[in-house]
Parts: structure tokens; sequence; C-alpha cells
């Protein structure tokens, strides 16, 4: 019996198509993905900026520089608090150096001429101004009038609402025990720490559980990135829009307080560098109109601010200078974070 082998030829198998391997993204690419996360160039530019202070500019690195700068971050931080939350939500608060005087009257020459105390004074803040910028809010978002006209008439508002008790001039100086709040060499419970930078501190703690470990701080996010998918997810907006500059106005009439301390007495331009300071310290920190951003950023965009103009008034900057120099880094921190693509179309 013969047994015969065949050959088989080998079948062709179709060669797997192979998937080039994916590029790695180049070194500015990375930085961008980074910057969304931290503030990275923003810290970098702080440390030259102060760097440049201590090598150039006699007892900029001294203790007390140190502390004056950290209370003039914090009261540019503390102005930044509700106009963060206003920027989140797509807006921004033009009512806040109107706020800020009215705020300073209310515990000096408004509490003199009505009799009150300064802690009577103080309280009455808080209805008053939680209803002045919640009234802003809400005409912004039932009408849809954009907040640079109903924020800026609201400041006047308040303004003028004050100085029809207190009188047409702007007078008055704040009582002794408050100008503890604002000294360079102050504490706070035996630490070494002024007391407003110990309560920005605390401040800054309350934002970021707020903004990223409550329902209303995600809602909130909601309603700046899509207010029409918010409102679709049961998400009422309009009270964000109230409660938001609620809390402005009321932060705004706080600091005014905190300024006629720092100051030492009130008058009619007290407020004017914190319009600028406030929007500018959210932008250069990162927050855009809308969303992405947080406080935690704005923050690091009031440092910045403060330790540069801190620097260049070193050199001989005046006030005119400043005012140029904040308007140049809105616009250029605008042009660098409006070229990412729109929250709203991410989400």
């Amino acid at each position: 019996m013969t047994i015969r082998v065949t050959e088989q030829a080998p079948t062709a198998t179709a060669a797997a198509p192979q998937t080039p391997p994916a590029e790695r993204p180049g070194g500015f690419t990375r930085l961008i993905a980074v910057q969304k996360q931290v503030p990275v160039v923003q810290l970098v530019l702080l440390v030259a900026v102060f760097l440049v202070g201590v090598v150039t500019l006699p007892g900029f690195g001294s203790p007390v520089s140190i502390a004056s700068i950290l209370i003039l971050s914090a009261l540019a931080g503390l102005a930044s608090v509700g106009q963060t939350l206003v920027v989140i939500i797509g807006g921004f608060d033009l009512s806040v150096a109107g706020f800020i005087v009215a705020g300073a009257l209310m515990v000096t020459q408004f509490a003199q001429v009505t009799g009150l105390s300064f802690t009577q004074a103080l309280l009455l803040i808080f209805p008053v101004f939680l209803v002045l910028g919640g009234l802003t809010g809400y005409i912004c978002h039932r009408f849809n009038v954009h907040p640079i006209i109903i924020s800026l008439a609201m400041g006047s508002i308040a303004l003028g609402l004050v100085r029809v008790v207190s009188g047409t001039a702007i007078v008055g100086s704040p009582p002794a025990f408050l100008r503890g709040l604002t000294s360079p060499i102050g504490g706070t419970f035996g630490i070494p720490i002024p007391p407003i930078v110990a309560i920005w501190i605390i401040v800054a703690v309350g934002m970021a559980l707020f903004l990223h470990r409550t329902v209303a701080g995600r809602k909130l996010y909601a309603t700046g990135a899509n207010p029409r998918a918010a409102e679709y997810s049961l998400v009422r907006t309009r009270w964000f829009w109230v409660g938001a500059f609620a809390f402005s106005g009321l932060c705004s009439g706080l600091v005014g307080v905190a300024l006629v301390a720092f100051a030492g007495s009130v008058d009619s331009s007290l407020g004017d560098p914190y319009l600028f300071i406030s929007l500018a310290a959210v932008i250069v920190g990162g927050t855009v109109f809308g969303g992405p951003g947080d406080y935690t950023r704005t923050i690091v965009g009031a440092l910045v601010l403060t330790t540069i103009t801190t620097v260049l008034v070193g050199y001989g900057l005046v006030k005119a200078d400043q005012q140029i120099m904040y308007g140049a880094i809105i616009l250029l921190a605008m042009a660098i974070y409006g070229r990412d693509k729109k929250l709203k179309d991410r989400v």
C-alpha cells in the first residue's frame, strides 16, 4: 500500500494592519495640559517677580514688607471672592467700587449720624448689601440685561442710599480697635499672622469646600458652563445668579470695612482700584467667563498682581500707570485663555 504525501502550499494570511505609534505630545502641549490643572505660569511669575524685588529693592524681603504684601493681597483677594462666583456663572460685577465705599461709610459716618454702634452698623450691611446685590442678579437674568449696566448702576444706588442718611460729604474714621485688623505687625491668637490674612485663609478654605465639595457648587459651575443644559437638568439658574451677585455685594461691603481700617479714613475713591483689581485677579488666575476656574486661582492672581504692583511702585509707578497695567494684564490674560475651547462646548 502506497501512501502518497502531498505538500500543501501555505495559505497566505492577510497581514494585520499596523497602527502607527501615537505621537507623544510636545512640551508646549504638555504645559498647556498642566496649566489647566495648576496655574504654573502664574506661580513661576510670582516667584520671579518676588526675587527681582528682593534683589533690587532694599528691604523688600523683610518680614514687615512681606506682611504688607500679604495684607494688600488679602484685601484684593477678599474683594475678588464674589467676583469669582459671578465670573464663573458668566457675568462680572462693576458695583464693587460703589459697594466698598458704601460699606466703609456704613461703619463710620452713617453709624455716627444715626447713633448706631459699630456692631449694629456692621450687621446692617448684611441685609442691605445682600438685597441690592441679589437684585442685580435677578434683573440681569430675568430681563436678559448685560451685568455691565445693572451692576454699575447698583453700585451708585448703594452709595447714594447711604449718603442720603449720612450726608453728602464723605468723611469718617474707623474705631481704634478696628485698625489692628490690617496691621502688618498684628497677630492672630498669638500667631504672627495679620488678622486680615487669617480671615482670607479661612475664606479660601470655605470657598474651596463650597465649589468642589457641595451640590450647590457643582450646580454653580453648570449654570456658567451651559445655562440651557442646566435648566434642562432642573438647575434653577436664576437663583444662582441672584446668589452670586448678592454674595459679591456683601463681600464688597465687608471689604470696605477692612479698607477703612487700613486707610484710616474714607474718601470717594477708596474703592476705585478694586474695581479693576477684583476682575483682574480672577482673570489672571485663570478663571474665565462661564468657567472653568476656582477661587484658588484667584488667590494666585491676587498675589501676582500685588507683588508686581509693589515692585513697580518701588520703581516709581504712579496710580495712572497701575490702571494701564491692570488693563493690559486683563487683555493679555483674555487673549491667552480665550483661545481655549469654551466650556459650554465641552459639556
